[in-house]
């Protein structure tokens, strides 16, 4: 027989070739799955990337965007905007938002709202969307809402609304707002008036917190990247912050990328475990074509004729694998856009995103390269005498072509992972731990397998035979612990996750919270201010502190505007941050370095600094820091660093000032109300806010609990698309499982025949193997505990930036779950092996 070519190996591939993939359907699953995943992910949040750019101008309410706060551009300033194109003025504060009573009894509690006051010329792209018409500019008297305020205040169209002193009638219901995400993240529902009329509130006084974001439609031939950047290094004392179209929603740029970048590995390490499933699914294929490759071989076939017959078949059903994937997976994103609801920022239609499907189908055909790579280099190399003695005899190890083959196939799914990566430092220690965790897993089965091939053998049958499935001749041991503890990795780290965002809500953040958060309080009425939280609730407990904005322009000597990158972590450099004053140090707060200035200090500027910010800088006691304040900046030496408990919902400010450095600023005061009992109680923060507004017209006051609901819906959000990608991995794990099973079919159905030649039951043998699964579990239960634990630690800690707190007897009750369940599905695998018929066992041997 010569040599074939390709059209005769196709010949006689297609014609072996099972019309429903059977020996090869675990290979067209493990494939399916992964690169379905990879798919999904990619597409979703390329359309989302894509979606935030196309709408750019409409999310920022213009081409560039101009910010500062507690202070308005300056006349000469606002005309230098006007000579850039179109200007339109808006400002933004938190506001207490009162029903005015018509008749039907007492109004019900201020709610906390977004007071945004608009010029004319709003918005400069997009259009206000209202329920029951067209926007038109209003006058002073009038204010649409949204539909969350409508709601709980009971309110419609025709009705009032008092902010601060002055009354508005309710001109419309808000149904859609433009710029609504490039406002960033807020508290409460939105209502817009005009510009007049948000100063008729005699809400903004000196110190008041707000926002002036000036929009501007720039004339023909201005490109919008320059002018951000020409703007940026003039006036970068002056504290700042610039947008342009292309970096409208930055943080929810920021999140989405990152969020997608984890997921995808996540989801690339699942379809790496699904490798290992195609190899032993691809090696029991080829363990039940032994004697026909043999034959061929005897026939006169090449080694080169064989791989070229079985990489066609292979390669045929791999490719219907990855491209249905492919298929699912760009039709995933807009499922899952319709599935997420509000909780993506935008909702993108659907296209299709060629980068990531090719980078999955890449991930896919490197993955079935490596995997199946192995088994078929064993058929093409072994010769046809050895073939025949593979039911009893195995041969291990891989000519240097194979293992040259198999790590150039390494490299590129590496490279392919590293490449693109925002981070690639981050993108290689998931790898590489993922990478770890199998070498582990399988220096682990290596070792059982000698160590039960050394122990002496047991009295007792079931444990004998239990033991002797650990070493024999085609014993899958390795395969099988690399695919259980997979499964219980993850297991625990799905637990170790969940359990420790639940604890992060659930017991941290009440236990520490206060109940309110009270802003804008006039700076000369703090005495005032006491003896009305004391008299409506006696056992409150207060911490008052003066509020300022500011930004970081300098540190040590470095201007922040001439920073070629941002150093990783320093998110405080990103525009204006809270900064107070202080005598003392702050509650919260713990001293870790330099000292704190005297009461009385009268010198030089001093500043506090956060220790972890500090450390992100580079910077220590004694350095110099440069914060622009109300457009001026303000040099300071840092005389102490501070560990800050970002936990506790209270005040925590990275910067804190000597007193005489700031005092004399305009400037509000912020008070946080924490009751003596704990206990929350509606009535008594009714009480307090009314009492708050009627002495205070322009104070907001935040219930601490409403936010610790939203954070807690964040948090769900999280964990459930975490649980969701992680699926596929459980998924991929049990695959390998089956792929365990599958590679072993031949040797376990020889070896069940002759043992019930011998008289053994049915039960048994699946008693035999049900204990050869559960010793390999016990074993296994302790590594699963530590390595989902330490991936479950980084993920929370790590990662998210909160406390480790798994609820242990959850992660435990997890883990035996999982082992059971994984140890049903190997027992359900191997009950078809126990009816096999001892004629068609002995004739495969």
């Amino acid at each position: 027989m010569t040599g074939l070519g390709w059209q005769a190996s196709w010949r006689i591939a297609r014609r072996d070739l099972h019309l429903g993939f059977r020996g090869l359907r675990l290979l067209f699953l493990c494939l399916f799955l992964g690169v379905a995943t990879l798919a999904a992910i990619g597409s979703l949040t390329s359309a989302i990337t894509q979606e935030l750019r196309d709408r750019g101008r409409v999310i920022l309410g213009g081409d560039i965007e101009i910010g500062m706060t507690q202070r308005e551009a300056s006349l000469g300033d606002r005309e230098a905007f006007r000579q850039l194109g179109t200007l339109s003025e808006t400002i933004r504060m938190r506001a207490m938002a009162q029903r005015v009573a018509q008749g039907r009894g007492d109004a019900p509690p201020a709610i906390l709202t977004e007071l945004k006051g608009v010029d004319d010329a709003y918005p400069l792209y997009g259009t206000l969307s209202l329920r029951n018409g067209a926007y038109r500019p209003m006058d002073a008297a009038h204010v649409v809402i949204g539909e969350a305020l409508a709601e709980r205040l009971a309110v419609r169209r025709g009705e009032q609304l008092r902010y601060g002193d002055a009354r508005f009638t309710i001109d419309d219901i808000i149904a859609d707002e433009p710029d609504r995400l490039g406002e960033g993240f807020t508290l409460g529902p939105v209502a817009i008036v005009s510009m007049e009329g948000l100063r008729r509130t005699g809400l903004i006084q000196p110190g008041s917190l707000y926002s002036a974001k000036y929009r501007i439609r720039l004339l023909p031939g201005h490109d919008a990247t320059t002018v951000r950047q020409d703007w940026e290094k003039a006036r970068a004392n002056e504290g700042w912050t610039f947008k342009d179209r292309d970096r409208a929603a930055p943080g929810a740029n920021r999140f989405i990328e990152r969020m997608g970048q984890f997921l995808s590995l996540i989801g690339l390490a699942a379809l790496v475990i699904a490798g290992i499933g195609v190899s032993n699914g691809v090696a029991s294929y080829l363990a039940g074509k032994r004697g026909g490759i043999a034959t061929l071989k005897v026939l006169g076939a090449t080694s080169a004729d064989i791989a070229r017959i079985y990489r066609l078949q292979i390669g045929a059903v791999a490719t219907l694998g990855i491209g249905a994937g492919l298929v699912v997976g760009a039709a995933l994103p807009p499922l899952l856009v319709a599935l997420a609801g509000d909780v993506l920022p935008v909702s993108p239609e659907f296209r299709l995103h060629p980068l990531p499907l090719l980078a999955s189908a890449g991930y896919g055909l490197l993955i079935a390269f490596l995997f199946t790579f192995p088994p078929l280099a064993k058929a093409r190399t072994q010769p046809a005498a050895a073939i025949f003695r593979g039911a009893v005899e195995t041969r291990s190890g891989l000519d240097r072509r194979s293992l040259a083959a198999m790590a150039g196939a390494g490299a590129l799914v590496v490279a392919l992972a590293l490449g693109p990566a925002r981070e690639p430092l981050f993108s290689a220690a998931v790898l590489g731990a993922v990478a770890a965790v199998l070498v582990l897993l399988l220096g682990l089965g290596l070792a059982v397998s000698r160590l039960a091939r050394r122990l002496p053998r047991p009295r007792r049958p079931l444990l004998r035979l239990a033991l002797a499935n650990l070493h024999r001749p085609g014993a899958q041991t390795a395969a099988l612990i690399v695919a259980l503890g997979l499964a219980l990795t993850l297991f625990v780290t799905l637990a170790g996750i969940q359990t420790s965002l639940n604890a992060e809500i659930r017991q941290v953040v009440p236990k520490k919270a206060p109940a309110q958060i009270v802003l804008d309080i006039p700076a000369l009425q703090q005495a005032r201010f006491r003896s009305i939280v004391a008299r409506e609730a006696p056992d409150a407990q207060l911490n008052i502190v003066p509020v300022l904005r500011g930004t970081i322009t300098a540190y040590a000597g470095q201007r922040v505007a001439d920073l070629a990158e941002m150093p990783e972590g320093a998110w405080f450099l990103r525009g204006e941050r809270g900064v107070t004053y202080s005598p003392a140090l702050p509650e919260g707060s713990e001293l870790v370095a330099g000292q704190w200035w005297p009461t009385d200090y009268r010198g030089p500027p001093l500043v506090s600094l956060d220790a972890e910010a500090a450390r992100t800088l580079d910077i220590g006691v004694g350095d110099s820091l440069t914060v622009s304040i109300l457009g001026r900046e303000i040099e300071a030496r840092i005389a102490s660093l501070r560990k800050v408990n970002w936990d506790t919902m209270g005040f925590n400010y990275v910067l804190v000032f000597s007193p005489t450095t700031l005092e004399s600023a305009p400037h509000s005061l912020a008070a946080t109300v924490t009751w003596g009992s704990g206990a929350a109680d509606q009535r008594r923060d009714a009480a307090i806010t009314r009492a708050l507004l009627a002495a205070f017209p322009g104070v907001s006051v935040i219930a601490v609990g409403e936010v610790i609901d939203q954070v807690g819906t964040i948090l769900t959000q999280m964990s459930r698309a975490i649980l969701v990608a992680a699926s596929v991995a459980i998924l991929a794990g049990i695959a390998v499982l089956v792929g365990a099973i599958a590679a072993s079919r031949q040797a376990r159905s020889y070896d069940g025949v002759i043992l019930k030649t011998l008289g053994a039951t049915r039960a048994q043998l699946l008693g035999g193997q049900a204990l050869e699964y559960g010793l390999l579990a016990a074993i296994l239960a302790l590594v699963a505990l530590a390595l989902g634990s330490a991936a479950a630690w980084f993920v929370i800690v790590q990662l998210f930036d909160f406390g480790w707190a798994p609820d242990w007897p959850v992660v435990l009750a997890t883990l035996a779950g999982g082992a059971l369940l994984t140890l049903g599905i190997g027992l359900a695998g191997s009950i078809p092996l126990l009816s096999v018929r001892p004629a068609r066992a002995l004739r495969q041997v």
